[in-house]
């Protein structure tokens, strides 16, 4: 590992504004995708390739394919990420915009709290960290609230209730990844952890009739350049950058992806998208980040493992 002092500035500020920005900007792809393919469809595609490419790299550069044990492991953990995360977000974005969806998966911390709280025992239920489950919650109310007298439509209340069982499912898969065998290359776990995610994004689309009546050639180059760009920049480039960072700086200060994606995104769907920024979602999305920075800024009780996993809008969207 290369010294603080041996690595050039230009190598951190990149990595860093690919999970600040580049991650940002996926949740207006994403939108941008699902206008023309069909949700599922598009996540399947989106992680067949990544996890394809990714899993072929790790097995070019000498790594071992996952034992049986860690391939269950694999496919209990993708299920909740991959399916009931990504899955539910690509569905969710035909009914909310990017930035408020953006701003819903910012909860994922606070899902991961309680699970550390419930499950892993690794943190306490301080004032300061119940203060700040409340102000997510209340930032959730606000969005969703029909009697606010706030500018800006409330969230569409199935959109809105996707999101937030797509942060949950993230932390328990979470929860899972401490808890189960796995493989010990971040590489490898990813790249296994995406390709059998786009498995079972498939057979999800398959089950849901998506693939009847889709037609490739008449989908525009722009819903096309957005899945490309999800693919390319928002896992492949996004992830290595990730962990890159991960062996060279603090957890902690990589961490701050969480609460910087969140602003990108609802920035980028305002300039590009044309999406509202009312005092509802100024406000809502106040609360939310709020809650974020106070719980990732607390220590927990012991030390617990760092996810690698996805992308992680959430802990990391790739």
């Amino acid at each position: 590992m290369e010294s603080s002092a041996d690595r050039p500035v230009w190598k951190t500020l990149l990595a860093f504004s690919m999970i600040y920005f580049v991650w940002g900007t996926t949740f207006f792809a994403i939108r941008v995708g699902v206008h023309e393919i069909p949700p599922f469809l598009m996540a399947a595609i989106r992680f067949l390739v990544a996890g394809g490419f990714l899993y072929g790299w790790m097995i070019a550069k000498g790594e071992r394919s996952p034992t049986a044990r860690q391939w269950m492991g694999v496919c209990c953990v993708s299920f909740f990420i991959f399916v009931m995360d990504y899955g539910l977000l690509f569905w969710a974005e035909q009914r909310v915009p990017s930035g408020i969806a953006a701003v819903m998966l910012a909860l994922i911390p606070l899902f991961m709290a309680l699970s550390e709280f419930t499950f892993l025992r690794t943190q306490k239920l301080t004032a300061r960290l119940a203060l700040a489950l409340l102000t997510g919650i209340c930032g959730v109310a606000v969005l969703m609230s029909r009697s606010l007298y706030l500018s800006g439509a409330p969230v569409d209340k199935a959109g809105a209730i996707a999101l937030i069982v797509a942060s949950a499912s993230w932390s328990f898969g979470s929860v899972l990844t401490r808890k189960m065998e796995m493989p010990a290359s971040k590489g490898m776990s990813s790249g296994a952890q995406m390709l059998v995610g786009g498995v079972f994004q498939s057979i999800v689309a398959g089950a849901a009739g998506e693939f009847r009546g889709f037609h490739s050639l008449a989908i525009s180059r722009e819903a096309w350049f957005a899945v490309l760009y999800l693919i390319v920049f928002g896992s492949i480039i996004g992830f290595t950058a990730y962990v890159w960072l991960i062996h060279h700086e603090s957890p902690t200060k990589v961490a701050t992806y969480a609460y910087v994606n969140p602003v990108v995104a609802v920035l980028v769907g305002y300039f590009l998208g044309g999406e509202s920024l009312g005092m509802r979602t100024v406000l809502g999305a106040l609360f939310v980040l709020t809650s974020v920075v106070v719980i990732t800024s607390t220590k927990p009780a012991q030390p617990v493992a760092v996810l690698s996993v996805g992308d992680p809008a959430k802990a990391s969207e790739m």
